[in-house]
This record gives structure tokens, C-alpha cells and sequence, in this order.
């Protein structure tokens, strides 16, 4: 894993927002201090003194909370002086204003964020299921409140299904409660109804008086505090709470579990996550057939969100081995958003992905949560070549060399380059060209056979070997440009056929390029196109079958003004990856052979329009 630094928790802690996100901060820390992982808490100085009061009896109790204050932080320049790996933003509704700020620091991970920020964070984490999003940038990396952290203690399997005459009932609404759920819930828990089972009920409120509900709350017992309420919950025959962390967590301990809504929304979160709901001042008729089928539904809702098993991964493991990577700038054009929006559109979120397009150049670029599970060795052009074309590297060598040949013809028109019938020169006196990436070096077989002198380098040994022993060519292994010579140069032509999307930063690769290149030198590369008939078809589909190592996708109407940035002039674009059989409608009609009328109109269309999937671009450097 890569080296780790500090991580920086960031909950609400205002007075209207409960109490749960900054327990949930403090259990997060407290665990990844524990897994090594450095991590900070954020209490703005204003509000220090009333968070401890209002949770004097939390931190008084909680053994999370020995020894935080040195990972305290209340000041602005506290923040700033710090180089954050990431930023957990637990506030449950975040202004756009607050995430701009945020995510000026570092890489911003929302957890349940519910607030205008929402669209824009790096990565979004629903512990607790949202509603369903129809807008991409809404919709979350993760769902999963098996990351929660869950209690230890769960009811035995045995006890489902099997009500007792008195029911254990735990009513429970958080710290504030102030809606008043909870008294409203245990008033209307006590009206008599006909067939009820005898309750025994406890009211977890920390503003009721207890003399008082002993008077006016006959049979209900009122506590202020349940240390470490999770782990309390499997002495319960039923919670009754609102939509929250209480809930899954009792589902998880085989606690059968009923809800009321606080307000619409909250009717409408219960409902999508499978619980049963009612109106607190209505109560709800406790009997042996509602609570089989409570315990009914907690089984399915624990089937839904993989809760039946023991857990085995919690948020906190699950931060600890995080190593973000979540670009501020453009990685093409270097271009940063305006300090108001902060970061660039999202277009689409997977589990470990988050994909952004540059305002300025159109690029797509990917943020990943960990680094791409791809080691570049033999297997990546034996195995995992196979698996995309059918045949290992190797195997396709000669198809290689012949598409060498054909790019190569495009570079040599374009430098007015033709080698003598007999070209018995030095290869000193031989146009150079650096192939980047350059395999078992197909390209490198075509540029020599032209009469070109070839150079390689690629980061896979076998591949560096056999260029060197099998094909005699000079080949340094390593990733551009760190192991490249740069004595070998000035270069005519350098080359990445495929490789550039590899790069996280591609601006810095093209800027070394231009600096190796004579005046007048041919930069030619490959790599996806996001305009191409897949990315016009269904670009969500697109992006989600993009591999995990490939940080950058091109559209070839940006590339001239891309690559004039950085001093290249393109002399010609080549599309190419045209698949007529992945066109909506008439695709499904074409069958898997690549003949018939139909499949050649259809590749026709494709080439007059420009709709493959990958394309081809040539530039000369200018001055």
C-alpha cells in the first residue's frame, strides 16, 4: 500500500443536527489511530465549548473520546498547514460553499451528505440507502451499511419469531429528540388496545425529567444515557426509532425494527429501505402478528443490504487502506476551476471511481479511491491481452507490425522522410524514433524495417528483454521519462500507441516530449475516444467497462487545441475501432461476422462520421 498521511474528520456538530455524526467522527478516529492512519478532528472555536457541553455526559463516558483534544483542530490555519490524503465530510447537508472550501484542501469523501455539495464531492459513501438519483453526479460511489460500524452483540438466531408475553421495547431518537418523537411514540404505546402484548418500555431521552415520567409515564422507564447503545440493542425484543444508524444496527443484531417518520422524507427513506413506518402520536398495535412479520422484514432487509452474515469490514479498515487520488486540476491541460465551483462536473460514479470532464478542454478524467489493481508485467500482455482480443501479445505480433507499418507510412509522409533502396547507413545517421511503451516492440520491428533507428522503453522486464536479446534493439525499462536517456536524443519521431491514457498526468508527459523532440518531429499516439459509437450510445456503460488504468479519455475534436497548448500543431487524426454491431437498434441485426450489406453500410456510416471508439493523432512540434 502507498505511504499514508493524515486524514481529516469533519461532522456536524451544530446544535440542530443531533449527536450521531460526531460519535460516528469519534469512533472513526479513534479506530484509524488505532490502524496507524493519522487523523484529525474538525470543531469550529465558536462552537467548541457548546459541543461539550451539550455532550458532556458522551465524552464523560465514551472511551473514544481519551486523549482527542491533541487531534483537535478549530482554526483555519490549522487546516491549511497540513497536506491532507482526504477529507471525511460527515454533515449530513454540506452548502456548496462548504464543499468548495473543503475540497480546496484535498481529496473530499461525503459520508450520507444530503446537501447541495453532494454533486460535487470526489467520492459519496451512502452508509444509510438514499433515494434513488436520477442524476449521475448525485448518485453514490457506495451504498453499504454493512460498513457501519456495527455491534458485536447480536440476538441468537433462535429467538427470531419467538415474541415472549411481556415485549422489551427500546424507543430511542437520538440525543436531542427535538421533535419529541419519543414521548410521543411511548404516550401512544401506552393507550390500551385489544389483543396487545404486555410491554415493558424503555425511553431513551436525555431532556425528559425522570421524576417527571415516573408521574406522568406510568410503566415506561426513562434513561438519559445508554453507554454504547449498539451493543445494548440485542437486550431488546423491538426497536423503536427513527430512519438512522439505530435502525440498521438493530437489523444487523436480530432486533426486529419499526419506525416513525419524523417528516415526509424520512417516510419516504423508511419505505425505500423495507422498513415498516407509523405516526408517533398514532402509535402503532404491538401483537404477535406484527412483530412476526417485523421480524419478517428485518430478515429481508438484512438480506438486501448484506447484513446476515458477521461483518467483516468496517468504515474505519475501510478508510485505513485508502490512497486517493482525486486530481484539482486538469491532468491534461492543467486547467483549475474557479474558486466558487472548485471542481469540474462529475459525469459518473462507480464503487472506486469517480469520472470529471475539464470545462476548458473536454478531457475526461478518473479519481480512484485506491490505485488500479493492474501490476504492468508479463500477464499484462499474456492473460489479460487474451482476455480483451482473443489471443496473447505475442500471438498478435504480426498484426502488430503490419499496423506499424501503416501508422509508420502516415509519419513518414508527414517528416518527407524516404529511406534509400539500400540503406546501409549508421544508425546514427537514421531518423530515431522512442517508442513509449514499447511491448515486445512490434512498432519498433516496422520503424527499423523503414529505415528508422528504433529505441523502446516499457516497465514490464520480459517485454525490455526481448526487445533487447530477441530483437536487438536498445529498450530501457521504466515509466516515462524518469527512465528514459536522454542522451539518445533529440528524437524524430516519439511514439505512445495505447499508452498515454496510462499516464496521470499526461500534461507533464507531453511537455518532456516536446523537450526531446527536434523541431519539426513527429509525436504520434493512440488511445480511446469517449465521441466514438460506445460513448455516444450510453457514455455511463462507457466509462464503467474503461479499465481501471486508464486515467484519461481523448475525444479527437479537442486534441488540436489540447496539444497546441503544449506546442504540437496536429497534421492529421485517423479514426479508427469502428464496430458497427455496438450501434442501438441495427447493431442486434448484424450478428458476430463482419460482412453482409448491412454491416458494410453500417461501417461506412461509422467512418463518414467519425464514430469509432479509439483514434489515431499526429503532430509536429513547433518552436
Amino acid at each position: 500500500m502507498a505511504e499514508t498521511g493524515a486524514v481529516l474528520l469533519v461532522p456536524a456538530c451544530e446544535r440542530d443536527r443531533g449527536g450521531g455524526h460526531l460519535s460516528r467522527s469519534l469512533h472513526l478516529m479513534e479506530a484509524l489511530e488505532e490502524g496507524g492512519r493519522e487523523s484529525y478532528l474538525w470543531i469550529p472555536e465558536g462552537q467548541k465549548e457548546e459541543v461539550f457541553e451539550r455532550f458532556k455526559t458522551f465524552f464523560e463516558n465514551s472511551p473514544f473520546s481519551r486523549g482527542f483534544h491533541a487531534r483537535l483542530l478549530s482554526r483555519t490555519e490549522d487546516l491549511q498547514s497540513r497536506t491532507w490524503d482526504f477529507i471525511i465530510l460527515d454533515r449530513f447537508r454540506s452548502s456548496r460553499e462548504e464543499g468548495a472550501f473543503w475540497s480546496s484542501l484535498g481529496p473530499l469523501i461525503g459520508i450520507d451528505e444530503g446537501g447541495p455539495s453532494r454533486s460535487s464531492m470526489d467520492f459519496l459513501i451512502d452508509l444509510l440507502p438514499a433515494l434513488p438519483q436520477k442524476k449521475a453526479p448525485l448518485q453514490a460511489n457506495l451504498n453499504s451499511p454493512a460498513l457501519l460500524p456495527l455491534p458485536q452483540r447480536r440476538r441468537p438466531l433462535e429467538t427470531e419469531n419467538k415474541a415472549g408475553p411481556i415485549l422489551k421495547v427500546l424507543i430511542s431518537f437520538g440525543a436531542e429528540d427535538r421533535a419529541g418523537l419519543g414521548l410521543k411514540t411511548a404516550r401512544a404505546l401506552l393507550q390500551p388496545r385489544k389483543g396487545a402484548l404486555g410491554l415493558d418500555i424503555t425511553l431513551l431521552s436525555s431532556t425528559l425529567d425522570a421524576s417527571w415520567a415516573r408521574q406522568n409515564l406510568g410503566g415506561v422507564r426513562v434513561r438519559s444515557l445508554i453507554p454504547n447503545l449498539k451493543e445494548s440493542l440485542a437486550d431488546y425484543d423491538l426497536l423503536i426509532t427513527h430512519f438512522g444508524l439505530s435502525a440498521f444496527e438493530a437489523v444487523y443484531a436480530r432486533v426486529p425494527v419499526i419506525l416513525a417518520a419524523p417528516t415526509g422524507y424520512h417516510q419516504k427513506l423508511a419505505l425505500h429501505g423495507g422498513f415498516r413506518s407509523f405516526k408517533a402520536q398514532e402509535g402503532v398495535h404491538l401483537n404477535s402478528t406484527l412483530m412476526k412479520d417485523l421480524e419478517a422484514g428485518r430478515r429481508k432487509i438484512a438480506r438486501r443490504f448484506g447484513l446476515e452474515e458477521d461483518q467483516k469490514d468496517k468504515l474505519a479498515s475501510f478508510f485505513s487502506t485508502l490512497a486517493v487520488r482525486a486530481p484539482k486540476a486538469c491532468p491534461a491541460c492543467g486547467a483549475r476551476p474557479n474558486r466558487k465551483e472548485n471542481t469540474d462536473p462529475v459525469l459518473s460514479r462507480f464503487p472506486e471511481e469517480s469520472y470529471r470532464r475539464c470545462r476548458q478542454c473536454g478531457i475526461i478524467y478518473l479519481s480512484r479511491l485506491r490505485p488500479p489493481p493492474i501490476a504492468y508485467n508479463e500477464e499484462y500482455f499474456l492473460d489479460i491481452y487474451k482476455n480483451q482480443y482473443g489471443k496473447t501479445y505475442l500471438e498478435d505480433f504480426p498484426n502488430l507490425i503490419e499496423m506499424g507499418r501503416r501508422r509508420l507510412a502516415i509519419i513518414s509522409g508527414l517528416l518527407g522522410y524516404s529511406p534509400p533502396e539500400e540503406d546501409n547507413r549508421a544508425r546514427d545517421l537514421k531518423p530515431r524514433v522512442l517508442d513509449i511503451g514499447c511491448a515486445y516492440g512490434p512498432f519498433l520491428c516496422a520503424a527499423a524495417e523503414g529505415g528508422y533507428s528504433p529505441f523502446g522503453m516499457d516497465p514490464v522486464e520480459e517485454a525490455v528483454r526481448h526487445v533487447q536479446e530477441e530483437l536487438g534493439f536498445p529498450a530501457w525499462q521504466g515509466f516515462f521519462p524518469t527512465g528514459a536517456k536522454a542522451e539518445e536524443g533529440p528524437f524524430d519521431v516519439v511514439s505512445l500507441w495505447y499508452v498515454i491514457e496510462h499516464f496521470t498526468e499526461p500534461r507533464t508527459i507531453l511537455k518532456e516530449i516536446h523537450r526531446i523532440l527536434r523541431d519539426g518531429g513527429v509525436l504520434a499516439f493512440s488511445t480511446p475516444s469517449y465521441s466514438g459509437i460506445s460513448g455516444r450510445k450510453q457514455l455511463r456503460a462507457f466509462l464503467k467497462s474503461s479499465p481501471p488504468d486508464h486515467w484519461t479519455i481523448f475525444n479527437p475534436r479537442l486534441c488540436k487545441a489540447l496539444l497546441g497548448r503544449w506546442g504540437f500543431k496536429v497534421k492529421k487524426i485517423v479514426i479508427t475501432g469502428h464496430h458497427p454491431e455496438r450501434f442501438p437498434l441495427v447493431g442486434s441485426l448484424l450478428g458476430s461476422g463482419k460482412k453482409g450489406l448491412l454491416y458494410k453500410v453500417m461501417l461506412g456510416i461509422s467512418r463518414v462520421f467519425g464514430l469509432g471508439d479509439t483514434f489515431e493523432v499526429y503532430a509536429a512540434k513547433e518552436g
